[in-house]
């Protein structure tokens, strides 16, 4: 039984045409793989673009902030270089990259509108006022009313901080007994008008102490 099946399969093995065989062969050995481009051992890498030089510049907010001053004439180009380390290449690249442009465009609209560019610009041009306040005081052709005023605010200038001192919020309440003559054309009495000024209640424990520690004050009943 065994030997009847061998030669059986033989016999069924040998039976395919040779010129078939070969064509089948020949076919095997020249098809090539078209799979995955990348992926084949004889396939060429697929070509990637080259990357864009100034896309992390471009997405740095606090770089465009910089350069939207820039734009205003807040900050110099000298400065802005010198603190992002900027080449000269860099440099021209920033200034033809059409995105950064339009970026710059909108930032510098959010900041007129938010008060910024006002708010830096004032900044700026105020730091001259000593050196005129300066030069109207050593001025011998300026009135002398010029020349103290100009010293008063060069004094205000040079606190230690950048508002004098506010002084304590106090109420006033004034009580009027003479309301009624007055209402019927009567001269009253000043001494029917009370006045009497007060400070709000402390509310630090520094302002506590102090105020337990002050010593009253009967200035309102004269």
């Amino acid at each position: 039984m065994r030997a009847t099946m061998a030669r059986v399969s033989t016999s069924s093995q040998s039976s395919l045409p040779t010129t078939e065989l070969a064509s089948y062969s020949a076919a095997m050995t020249t098809t090539t793989y078209r799979g995955l481009p990348g992926f084949a051992l004889n396939d060429t890498p697929a070509a990637s673009s080259p990357p864009d030089p100034t896309q992390s510049l471009r997405e740095n907010l606090e770089l465009v902030d910089d350069l939207t001053r820039f734009a205003e004439g807040i900050y110099s180009e000298s400065a802005v270089r010198k603190k992002w380390r900027l080449s000269e290449e860099t440099w021209e690249l920033l200034g033809n990259d059409d995105e950064l442009v339009r970026a710059i465009e909108k930032t510098r609209i959010q900041r007129v509108r938010n008060g910024s560019f006002k708010r830096e610009r004032s900044q700026q041009h105020v730091t001259r006022a000593p050196d005129v306040l300066a030069g109207i005081m050593d001025d011998p052709k300026q009135s002398a009313k010029h020349r103290i005023d100009s010293a008063k605010v060069l004094d205000s200038f040079s606190g230690n901080g950048p508002q004098a001192e506010a002084e304590p919020e106090r109420f006033v309440i004034k009580i009027d007994l003479g309301a009624d003559l007055r209402a019927k054309g009567q001269d009253p009495n000043p001494g029917d008008v009370i006045t009497i000024e007060a400070t709000p209640r402390p509310s630090t424990p520094k302002q506590i102490e102090d105020d337990h520690n002050e010593q009253p004050s009967d200035e309102w009943r004269r």
